[in-house]
């Protein structure tokens, strides 16, 4: 199977765009803290992360990403657990999250992309200033981030079996030890 450096050659070469980069790269880094923290495979994870949304750019219809994508990883030898979290991280695919590998993917997705937006409103502009309070407050404004599910960042954290305060919590955590790296 490929490794990290493999999967992040394939998902800079498959997306240009620096803003959809850096969510990979972000989820990428709340996978990889919460692989640790379950006493998984952090590559794999990483991985997961790294690659859920690479085919985005060439195939942005439901339902080509992530099934055109996930031909392309097949093709290149990565493994069913990494390709069925990748697919199951979109629910138009029908696809069940039964490993925690598919769960933590769909937990961390939509709330590191909140979160991102949560930075960018802060004075600064910084992960570092944010805090959970103030998630969950613009949690309420849906106005702000309209794009982003609130309701897959509630279910992703049930589905992870993990309060959402905590979930939040670890997430921003491993997002503000990794803020230089990620430019945030």
């Amino acid at each position: 199977m490929p490794n990290r450096t493999e999967a992040l050659q394939l998902m800079q070469e498959w997306t240009a765009n620096e803003s959809l980069r850096k969510h990979m790269l972000c989820v990428e880094t709340a996978m990889c803290a919460y692989a640790e923290k379950f006493g998984e495979d952090a590559e794999r994870w990483s991985i997961a992360g790294l690659l859920h949304d690479f085919d985005y750019e060439r195939y942005p219809e439901p339902p080509d990403h992530p099934l055109k994508g996930n031909e392309v990883l097949a093709s290149l030898g990565y493994d069913e657990e990494i390709r069925t979290a990748i697919l199951g991280h979109a629910h138009y695919t029908n696809v069940p999250r039964s490993s925690r590998m598919a769960k933590a993917l769909f937990a961390c997705d939509e709330l590191c992309g909140f979160i991102v937006a949560c930075s960018l409103v802060k004075p600064d502009k910084k992960v570092s200033s944010v805090e959970v309070s103030s998630v969950r407050k613009k949690m309420k404004d849906k106005g702000f981030a309209r794009n982003v599910s609130r309701e897959d960042i509630v279910d992703g954290a049930k589905e992870l079996d993990v309060e959402l305060d905590e979930h939040i919590r670890f997430v921003l955590d491993a997002l503000k030890k990794n803020a230089e790296s990620l430019g945030l």
